[in-house]
């Protein structure tokens, strides 16, 4: 850990607006303050590197109701070097009360964890249970010490590490930069469970959806406003792009596949994301285009299928508005994953929408013609051709019922813009409900 760690002043003067809050516990290794972050009003919970008590724990946890009392997010900046044992038993109440009191309000105001320091046993779990982690470079988060682990990995314990493990959300240089990744967090996010969508002044963006050189960032980037898109999770799932962003100045949530295929990672990654959006009531869209699940008995053993199988109950049961965006290949599972549950389902130009995929279909439906050809492989790609052709575009999408509406690549956000303001309605309208952020 480097040895000069930025102040407390430092930290809440990158993390408030403008520097300015008021104090409301100053004592003891836990203080804590209130103030507006990226114009969002905001409880801020601040360790300050020493070892926790009782009356510390307790502390957080009073902020915690107040915050959820008065429906404004908390952000909890962790760096302890671990608890004062001669607390005892008592010391292992307070942690109970301040574990279940993070339980019960998650999903009602937004909680984030900032991890600056040390982050250690019962802790570790308090911060990974927010909806959002986040951590500079040189802190550290574990459960047992590396150093007593009976197996030794590369990095345990470190940044690095918590992002690979997908618990880390977001690793910023150091902490005067993750306080200040916090307060974007804060401001994409509403300021309960039943504030609406945060809404900003916007930019088009500068580049319209590739699908010749598409890539999961790009073609987020193509559907968000300019400078607007803050991503989660980059170290966990690769093959998955999560990001906090906002389509004509309106907050959204984006998840975009990329091109190739998708493991248990990935899966879990888009439906935490998922949650966290359908818990604050943030609209989702999400870029369908991957060439399928990863074809491996190894994967299914870690969780493919159940995660998989998750995903699309995350997605069903989701009351949030759901666009989805069929920009390439949405075959099979992944279409029933990712894309049947939408409310809004934008078929791209070139997209292949199927059951199973073209080549695999035409051997079954045209093996007497393939096999009485002179060239089998020319004659299958030819029938395959012509299947995806008259069968599997975006115009027989429509026509099928798979896709709500055809355009070209160039209109695709114009067209997620409008399906948005379409379903704006659903969110006036659904009931309001609490569930917590599951870790999937």
């Amino acid at each position: 850990m480097a040895a000069n760690k930025p102040s407390k002043e430092a930290i809440l003067a990158a993390f408030f607006d403008e520097g300015n809050y008021s104090p409301l516990f100053t004592d003891g290794a836990v203080s804590a303050a209130f103030g507006c972050a990226n114009g969002q009003s905001v409880y801020a919970v601040y360790q300050n590197g020493e070892p926790v008590g009782a009356a510390d724990l307790d502390k957080t946890t009073r902020v915690l109701k107040m915050a959820a009392e008065t429906g404004n997010p908390v952000v909890t900046f962790y760096n302890s070097t671990g608890a004062k044992l001669e607390g005892g038993l008592e010391l292992l109440n307070a942690n109970s009360r301040l574990t279940a009191e993070i339980a019960r309000i998650s999903g009602v105001v937004p909680q984030v964890a900032v991890v600056t320091g040390t982050c250690a046993g019962t802790s570790a779990v308090q911060a990974a249970a927010a909806d959002v982690c986040i951590m500079a470079a040189d802190a550290e988060l574990f459960l047992t010490a590396p150093f007593n682990a009976e197996d030794k990995v590369k990095a345990a314990g470190s940044a690095e590490f918590a992002a690979k493990a997908g618990v880390a959300a977001i690793v910023e240089e150091d902490a005067v930069k993750a306080a200040s990744a916090a307060a974007r967090v804060v401001g994409m996010l509403p300021a309960n469970n039943l504030a609406g969508p945060a809404v900003f002044d916007f930019e088009a963006p500068a580049a319209a959806l590739n699908l010749v050189k598409y890539d999961a960032k790009s073609a987020a980037e193509a559907i968000a406003d300019a400078g607007s898109l803050t991503e989660l999770y980059a170290g966990y799932g690769r093959n998955i792009y999560t990001a906090l962003g906002s389509v004509n100045g309106q907050a959204v949530g984006i998840v975009a596949t990329a091109k190739g295929t998708l493991c248990h990672k990935c899966t879990a990654k888009a439906a935490r994301f998922v949650r966290l959006c359908d818990a604050y009531s943030i609209p989702v869209v999400t870029v369908v285009n991957t060439e399928g699940f990863v074809k491996s008995e190894g994967d299914d053993q870690a969780g493919g299928i159940r995660q998989a199988a998750r995903m699309a109950g995350v997605y069903a049961e989701a009351t949030t508005v759901k666009v989805a965006i069929l920009a390439g290949e949405a075959v099979g599972p992944i279409y029933t994953v990712f894309a049947a549950s939408a409310d809004w389902r934008i078929a791209v130009d070139g997209c292949t929408v199927a059951p199973l995929a073209p080549e695999t279909a035409a051997t079954v439906l045209y093996k007497d013609e393939i096999f009485a050809s002179d060239n089998i492989q020319q004659a299958t790609k030819q029938k395959a051709a012509a299947y995806k052709a008259e069968q599997c575009s975006a115009v027989a999408a429509v026509a099928n019922g798979a896709a709500d509406a055809a355009v070209k690549a160039a209109d695709v956000r114009a067209a997620a813009a409008q399906a948005l303001d379409m379903l704006a309605t659903k969110r006036t309208t659904r009931l309001p409900k609490k569930h917590g952020n599951i870790t999937l």
